[in-house]
């Protein structure tokens, strides 16, 4: 690859993470019709694949690409939480706590991260990666089945995610955006201990 095409390439994970954001607010005018928007939400969301992946192999991960990243996923989730709730009405009640629950506790690991780090931060542990897939699948299988028993596994999972990103952040000393669970520095031990 030429250098211009090594540079552009540094560029697109933040500009699939800026596509997300437009996507993001385009979902917002197209809330009424469901094809479309389940549409727009998938490309949102592929592009939120994507921009991880190709940072990781380009080398170009950043501080702003990881803030960005972690904003178009908040606006994103934000968006579609608001339509789910359009969409299902009276069906989701139940899940209004078990969302603020979550939510609250996902502001106060950005709080915690904030006091500690002095940056807003979130992880992309692995249970927050299942979350997000989960979360991502939720509207669609709502969509097409009307269904919300989707939605109970999805709260579990979503809470016991930003349980763990809450013990992490303050067990931890230094932040570390990639840790991938919260033993993952006792797995790292044991695997040293082992050689």
């Amino acid at each position: 690859m030429s250098k211009a095409g090594k540079i552009m390439m540094k560029h697109v994970p933040n500009i699939l993470s800026i596509s997300r954001i437009i996507f993001v607010i385009l979902l917002i005018f197209f809330y009424k019709n469901g094809s479309l928007f389940i549409g727009l939400y998938t490309a949102a969301v592929v592009s939120d694949l994507f921009d991880g992946f190709i940072a990781r192999r380009t080398n170009s991960q950043s501080r702003f690409g990881a803030r960005l990243d972690s904003f178009a996923d908040v606006c994103m989730y934000g968006i579609v939480i608001v339509v789910v709730f359009y969409w299902a009405h009276d069906l989701l009640k139940p899940f209004i706590p078990w969302i603020a629950v979550i939510a609250l506790i996902r502001v106060g690991n950005f709080l915690i991260a904030a006091y500690k780090y002095h940056v807003f931060a979130g992880l992309h542990t692995w249970a927050n990666k299942l979350a997000g897939v989960l979360i991502f699948l939720t509207p669609i299988v709502f969509y097409v089945t009307r269904n919300t028993v989707f939605f109970w596994i999805t709260c579990l999972v979503a809470l016991l995610s930003a349980i763990e990103e809450g013990l992490i952040h303050l067990t931890s000393e230094t932040l570390d955006e990639n840790r991938r669970c919260l033993i993952q520095r006792y797995l790292t031990k044991r695997s040293d201990i082992r050689k």
